[in-house]
């Protein structure tokens, strides 16, 4: 697989199959994926991956555990409509592959709730880093993770980045044995086979147009 194979084909994954992932395969990937770029070298990203026992412990508490305040805000690009519409695009497309409708609050919400164990991905990865570091090292951290899942791709894996782990980041620290104080769980991965037959893995995405993203000066 290429390059440009892997990112046309990577989609958040929210439907895997009952398959064990090979320990051999995520360490090429992640050790591979540490040559991402890192200002100043810092490489501020640090994970944990889960499988099995622990992984199952884990979900027990998070699905008898009542959300808290996530520590940062993903949702303020929702302020303005270009955004919102964007947000609405997708959530239509993938509610929609699901059966589920618009004024089914009670269908979305548990659709919703379906984070809390990964959409029963065999294995979670959970990334995390030092308070101490700014935006310029999430801006890494974002750059590490998005060539994680491109080599996963690679090795015909699949994942789903998870922010919504955010909202259970005591939990997930106490269960990783980190200091509260000095770590931020920035989000889950949900990592697998995907399954083909899903329709909330084949609804379809929408991007903006290059033009509305990107303008070329200087040529004729």
């Amino acid at each position: 697989m290429n390059v440009t194979e892997a990112v046309t084909t990577r989609r958040s994954i929210r439907a895997f199959l009952d398959k064990p992932v090979d320990l051999a395969a995520l360490e090429r990937v992640l050790d591979t994926a540490r040559w991402a770029a890192s200002g100043c070298n810092y490489q501020p990203w640090e994970a944990a991956v889960l499988t099995g026992k622990p992984l199952a412990d884990l979900r027990e508490k998070l699905t008898t555990t009542a959300p808290q305040k996530a520590e940062y805000d993903w949702t303020a690009p929702g302020q303005e409509e270009a955004y919102k519409k964007r947000l609405h695009g997708v959530s239509r497309g993938m509610f929609g592959a699901m059966g589920i409708a618009r004024d089914d609050g009670e269908g979305r919400m548990k659709a919703m709730a379906r984070n809390a164990t990964s959409f029963d991905a065999p294995v979670v990865m959970f990334t995390f880093f030092p308070r101490l570091m700014k935006e310029a090292q999430w801006s890494d951290t974002g750059m590490w993770l998005q060539t994680v899942a491109l080599l996963l791709r690679e090795e015909g894996l699949d994942s789903c980045f998870q922010e919504y782990m955010a909202l259970y980041a005591d939990v997930i620290r106490d269960h990783l044995g980190l200091d509260h104080d000095r770590y931020l769980l920035f989000c889950g991965m949900a990592i697998g086979y995907r399954d083909p037959d899903a329709p909330v893995n084949n609804f379809e995405r929408e991007r903006v147009p290059l033009d509305e993203h990107v303008k070329f000066l200087g040529w004729d």
